[in-house]
């Protein structure tokens, strides 16, 4: 034993040193983060510069070199520069053979280039390990401790190595690495900071062009008729009147549109009889962007909850019920109470309340802290049935809230029907037509078509006779 430890060695502490130890190209504000944070996590610091003298509000504790010395005393490098000044990296080819570069830009535009600034590095260096990672990762994000940010790091090389050896970084700064593959995969990490929520874009195109035209529905039957055939001003009803009924209309049209799409695709399965051919595009991206119709349902619900609340306070109200209260005294009139009125009251306001409940829970499940902490099932459970049952509730709501008024040949203005009908259209359609779905008969063909079964198909055959399609045991 003592022969065998008197052979044994030490590791070299400078091996060890060079390790943790991380160079930085660049001295502007993402540099000085991202420096900041290294060393608060126990990184020895050492900034690449072009007038080391000169540099300044660096953080305590880093080292400041030439972009060649700091090079030579670190194994990973982040490049903290903007592409149009990549060109030094070119006269340090040779100190930076066999380095890990690791490319933190971004640009100013989507595609700009027609390759990504980590292939392009890549191409100046082509002796060293490119890494694109960091740049989903702001300044501010660094400097306040990621406790309030994003803390998601795409990492992405043709170097498997060197591609560890940066999430493993990542992890010690307290962030979340996620493997996103080659360096081919980098032009799309480097779009990623620059979209503006691209899964929102087309409900909120749709909750637009619904709320301009209701809108101007409501104006036009309310507040134009007013002024031409009755020659009365109630334009102040804009604030409060209109926008508590454009918020309602579309919020259920909106809830509708997030389960129409579930029945045109059961209804298109049953007219293939397979599961195995791709849908429309149109009703692919319809079904892609249900979550986010949902919520912004849920927002226009939420305010038509809170313009009803203040309802009582508004000016208009109070002098209409003063008004009628004076009327009846000088007339001396009673009013004898309706049942039927006071039914139709609270059931309106008992489905409101109901159906803003389970808007809410939906709206919740469908957060990630929340759709991450149950299975499939109840998710399924939650959004499919619950979901449905918000859309009867607050459908019911929209019904009794009109009761007969569409039998009233006088509030069809210029032969326009009142605007609340408008919300009812869409909704019933699709409850009718699930009510059709879920007849057993078609219930269980769909049951069918989606465990695998195909129409005219030896493998349907297989299927019906009790045994599993290949595909489906795998």
């Amino acid at each position: 034993m003592e022969a065998n430890c008197s052979n044994m060695t030490p590791l070299s502490s400078d091996s060890a040193e060079k390790e943790n130890t991380v160079c930085i190209f660049g001295t502007g504000d993402y540099g000085r983060s991202l420096g900041f944070k290294m060393l608060q996590s126990g990184f020895s610091v050492i900034y690449g510069s072009r007038n080391p003298s000169s540099a300044s509000l660096l953080p305590k504790g880093a080292e400041v070199l030439s972009h060649s010395e700091a090079a030579r005393k670190s194994q990973i490098i982040f490049v903290a520069v903007q592409r149009d000044h990549y060109s030094f990296v070119t006269k340090l080819s040779k100190v930076l053979e066999g380095k890990i570069l690791v490319d933190v830009s971004n640009n100013l535009k989507i595609n700009q280039y027609s390759e990504s600034n980590a292939e392009y590095l890549a191409q100046l260096v082509p002796d060293a390990k490119v890494v694109k990672a960091f740049n989903t990762v702001s300044a501010w994000a660094l400097q306040s401790g990621t406790l309030d940010a994003s803390r998601q790091v795409f990492v992405c090389s043709n170097d498997s190595k060197a591609k560890h050896a940066v999430m493993d970084i990542v992890r010690a700064l307290g962030l979340i690495p996620h493997d996103h593959g080659s360096l081919a995969a980098s032009k799309e990490v480097e779009n990623y900071p620059l979209q503006l929520f691209p899964t929102w874009r087309l409900p909120l195109y749709i909750c637009a062009g619904l709320t301009v035209l209701i809108f101007l529905y409501c104006l036009i039957t309310d507040i134009i008729y007013s002024a031409i055939t009755e020659e009365k001003d109630i334009s102040f009803r804009i604030a409060i009147s209109i926008a508590n009924k454009v918020f309602p209309i579309v919020s259920l049209i909106l809830l509708a549109l997030v389960y129409i799409p579930g029945v045109f695709a059961a209804i298109i399965q049953l007219y293939r009889g397979s599961k195995y051919k791709r849908f429309p595009d149109w009703l692919d991206q319809w079904m892609l962007c249900r979550k986010q119709l949902g919520l912004i349902a849920l927002s226009y619900a939420l305010l038509h909850a809170i313009y009803t609340l203040v309802i009582p306070i508004r000016y208009y109200v109070r002098y209409r019920i003063n008004s009628n209260i004076i009327t009846q005294i000088l007339k001396n009139e009673t009013r004898t109470f309706d049942n039927t009125l006071a039914w139709r009251t609270d059931a309106y306001i008992a489905l409101g309340i109901l159906g803003f409940f389970f808007y809410v829970l939906l709206g919740i499940t469908s957060l990630p802290s929340v759709s991450n902490a149950v299975n499939w099932r109840e998710f399924r459970f939650v959004q499919s049935k619950l979901g449905y049952l918000t859309l009867v509730l607050c459908t019911g709501h929209a019904l009794i809230f009109g009761w007969d008024k569409f039998l009233s040949f006088s509030r069809y203005r210029w032969y326009l029907p009142p605007a609340y009908t408008l919300s009812l259209v869409v909704p019933c359609t699709v409850l009718v037509l699930k009510l059709i779905l879920i007849l057993p008969c078609l219930d269980r063909r769909i049951t069918k078509i989606r465990q695998g079964w195909e129409k005219s198909s030896s493998a349907g055959k297989e299927f019906e006779n009790g045994d599993v399609p290949l595909q489906t045991k795998m």
